[in-house]
């Protein structure tokens, strides 16, 4: 693993007093973030803090009431149609539920952006599939259909297609849920692997911090709108903040409250206020 990314690298993504709003709900509100260069970065948070739509943001899917998201340089936000699809074509997806075609076969399931943004020989597709699903330790199951793959082959099947472009980011939305041990442990390694022999910046959104900590150089923790807490893994888990205190430790109340706001518990019942109502809020 990479030594603690410093505050002077390059960053790759950087996000300044972004805010957003959906539904009438603060989704972000001034969060500032760097991505450094050929780092695995992990977005850590409870749900719904918004870590996937910050993902959607960088990918220009979602644009921002306010703030820049630059990547490489360029702010998406103020990209043309086509200088955003040229942006894309740079940035690896890897789905939550890997999202393949279910009437492709696995090689085609892969080729699939190339023969959407391409056009190449087929001999040269046919190289650069085969050696993509040799990276992920697939190249035999090119014929199989997804319905044959275990949930574990299919999540790799969908990095060798985010990667079939080699693109200099890749972005991961949950690589780790579903998977049993032995599946997680082969997407770990890939992930670790494709960044230090590609030199790629990754980003991924995940859960489960014994995963992270094997995986990520640097975490950033995100509630409430706002980065609340950034180290390494390791650093993270000792953290004393409330907010680490709770998402690392599991506790069910503390800055994310176990109650949804609400009204006043015995006035929507239907008593009077000033009536003392046993287990009234």
């Amino acid at each position: 693993m990479h030594p603690p990314a410093s505050t002077t690298e390059a960053a790759l993504v950087q996000v300044r007093g972004l805010q957003t709003v959906l539904g009438g709900k603060t989704i972000f509100d001034g969060l500032d973030l760097d991505i450094p260069r050929g780092r695995i970065v992990a977005i850590m948070g409870p749900s719904g803090t918004g870590k996937t739509t910050l993902l959607r943001h960088i990918t220009g899917q979602l644009m921002p009431d306010a703030g820049t998201i630059r990547v490489d340089g360029q702010n998406v936000p103020s990209l043309s149609r086509n200088a955003l699809f040229e942006l894309r074509e740079k940035i690896g997806f890897l789905f939550q539920n890997s999202a393949l075609l279910t009437d492709f076969s696995v090689f085609e399931n892969v080729a699939f952006p190339l023969r959407q943004h391409l056009k190449l020989p087929e001999e040269l597709v046919l190289n650069i599939v085969l050696t993509k699903l040799q990276a992920v330790g697939l190249r035999g199951a090119a014929d199989l259909m997804p319905s044959e793959l275990s949930g574990g082959m299919a999540r790799r099947v969908a990095l060798a297609r985010a990667m079939i472009r080699d693109p200099m980011l890749i972005l991961y939305d949950e690589p780790f849920v579903g998977l049993d041990p032995i599946a997680l442990n082969q997407v770990l390694r890939l992930i670790r692997t494709l960044n230090e022999t590609l030199g790629i910046t990754s980003i991924l959104v995940a859960h489960e911090l014994a995963a992270v900590a094997r995986a990520a150089d640097l975490v950033y923790l995100i509630a409430a709108g706002k980065v609340v807490a950034r180290g390494t893994p390791a650093e993270l888990a000792r953290g004393e903040s409330a907010w680490t205190k709770q998402f690392f430790g599991g506790e069910s109340d503390g800055p994310v409250p176990f109650q949804y706001p609400a009204l006043d518990y015995a006035t929507e019942l239907g008593f009077p206020a000033t009536t003392n109502v046993r287990g009234a809020a």
